[in-house]
């Protein structure tokens, strides 16, 4: 079964819609990612937006939206009806098909990590993905919004984030985390009067003594009182039990409801569910719905298309000086990552792995999401390398002109040489998660482990000469230095790492390479 993860981030922003398309765009740039559905609401000055996909996709997808949305929105100047306290104001991540609650809970922790470090963002973990009890409400975090936030984030330690630092920029702050499928629902009333939806939604939301599993507030919306909700679980609080105890709760003000909206998507269940209530078909099976069982039946019929890999395989055959080595290098250790996310699944579900089964699955989602972090560094590095030839076709007719010209080459060569650093850095966490399942995974598929070893290997020695080249190409060689060191660290590394993976794969496989009887120190490669 095909593993999906869905991602409902929420961005501090509606009434410029050109920004919202940048951010749709940062998202959708991920390969496999699926954009759903985009809801903008301009009172709240909110959008809604979801996809879903692979979960390393989907995590990736998510980190280059929270980009997008810090380098675009100015906290400072945002206002509206919602409750906020970032530019991304919340992340969940949601199971959906053969991932686990589990799974979700480490992509959010990965990626608030990654937030808080490459961005700079303050992150507070939410609902499944908490650290702390306190946190597990969306609402608690988001007490006094940004503006009260920004005051209390660096002086009171209640207030210190899970990652990053403990002072807010114009991006805000940013809650991730995991949950179940939520339903954000809106019902309008047929009155002008935002105290009687106040006074309802009190009466609706687990908080104050209502329903469990139902969040609510009341607004004034385009002139009509609106009671704002998110059920965070319809299989225990149905719809149309929400609907009709709101009704109930109308009438004693004299009014009723005048229509209801939803925010974003709902599970089919959620409707059908609705449906049978309404209609009263208690013999009702949900393989009834036609579209179910079309649906199951197209699946059955899917075949995998290898088509994307040909397609790379030809461009790097080709004349073209891009897709190069730079890409090659980050193919390959999407290729290892790959290797090591099968042994890790199927080490997962076996008795005999039984006590290894909860790192198994740590290693096979972190896995999936190196393998998106390099696959998408195969087109950065061929984009950086476009960028620094068209650097080099800038003007130079005159002086100030050809002193741009060098300058944006010397930039565009040094970022030339910062991609496959990144793809390096990557390719030694393959080999370190490659060491882990080689050592304590399904002992069927080792040598499936030690292959992508092998592979991040040779990702990283061809990332190392790309990014040598590139410095070697610099006139200020002191620019690159930093990248040197880290290089030689990252290989220093990896000499390491590749003793160990041989002492592994002759202790459990009974593998002896040329040169590796003795001690095992004297062994730094292959």
């Amino acid at each position: 079964m095909t593993q999906i993860v869905e991602c409902i981030p929420n961005f501090s922003e509606a009434r410029r819609p050109e920004i919202i398309d940048q951010i749709v765009q940062a998202a959708a740039s991920v390969p496999g990612i699926s954009i759903l559905d985009r809801s903008s609401d301009n009172d709240h000055n909110r959008t809604v937006l979801t996809f879903a996909g692979s979960p390393a996709g989907v995590e990736e997808a998510a980190f280059r939206a929270i980009q997008k949305a810090a380098d675009l929105i100015d906290m400072n100047l945002h206002t509206g009806e919602h409750p906020r306290i970032g530019a991304t104001d919340v992340v969940p991540f949601v199971p959906i098909s053969a991932v686990s609650m589990d799974e979700c809970v480490a992509m959010a922790r990965r990626l608030a990590a990654r937030v808080g470090d490459e961005l700079k963002i303050p992150v507070y973990l939410y609902e499944a993905a908490a650290t702390r009890s306190d946190r597990t409400n969306l609402e608690v975090i988001r007490k006094g919004q940004y503006e009260g936030l920004k005051k209390e984030v660096g002086t009171d330690p209640r207030r210190t984030p899970d990652y990053g630092p403990a002072k807010l920029g114009s991006a805000g702050a940013t809650v991730i985390g995991a949950r179940a499928p939520l339903v954000a629902f809106n019902v309008y009333l047929t009155s002008a009067d935002v105290s009687v939806a106040k006074a309802i939604a009190k009466a609706m939301r687990q908080s104050s003594g209502g329903f469990r599993f139902v969040k609510a507030a009341g607004f004034l919306v385009d002139g009509r009182a609106q009671v704002s909700m998110n059920l965070t679980d319809f299989r225990q609080t149905p719809i149309a039990r929400v609907v009709e105890t709101i009704r109930r709760e109308a009438q004693r003000f004299g009014i009723g409801i005048h229509h209801s909206e939803l925010v974003g998507l709902i599970p089919q269940e959620a409707l059908v569910d609705a449906a049978v209530w309404y209609t009263q078909l208690d013999q009702f099976k949900s393989d009834q719905v036609l579209e179910t069982r079309l649906s199951a039946a197209a699946s059955s019929e899917q075949v995998k298309n290898p088509s994307e890999a040909v397609n790379f395989l030809d461009a790097l055959a080709s004349a073209s000086p891009a897709p190069g080595g730079g890409s090659a290098a980050a193919y390959a250790g999407a290729m290892g990552a790959g290797l090591v996310a099968m042994v890790a699944g199927l080490t997962l579900g076996k008795k005999k792995y039984a006590a290894v089964e909860a790192r198994m699955r740590e290693i096979l989602s972190e896995a999936e999401a190196v393998r998106a972090r390099l696959s998408a560094a195969v087109s950065e590095d061929a984009a950086a390398f476009e960028a620094v030839m068209m650097a080099f076709r800038l003007p130079k007719d005159t002086v100030e002109l050809e002193q741009l010209r060098l300058g944006e080459i010397e930039r565009a060569t040094l970022n030339a040489a910062q991609v496959p650093l990144q793809a390096a850095r990557l390719a030694i966490r393959v080999i370190e998660l490659a060491g882990e399942v080689i050592h304590s995974g399904n002992l069927n598929a080792i040598s499936d482990g030690a292959s992508g070893a092998a592979m991040a290997r040779a990702a990283l020695t061809a990332a190392g000469t790309n990014v040598r080249i590139n410095i070697n190409s610099l006139v200020d060689k002191s620019a690159g230095t930093p990248l040197l060191v880290e290089l030689r660290e990252l290989e220093t590394r990896a000499a390491l790492l590749e003793t160990q993976i041989r002492q592994a794969l002759e202790v459990r496989a009974g593998l002896v390479f040329p040169g590796f009887q003795g001690s095992l120190e004297e062994n730094s490669g292959y």
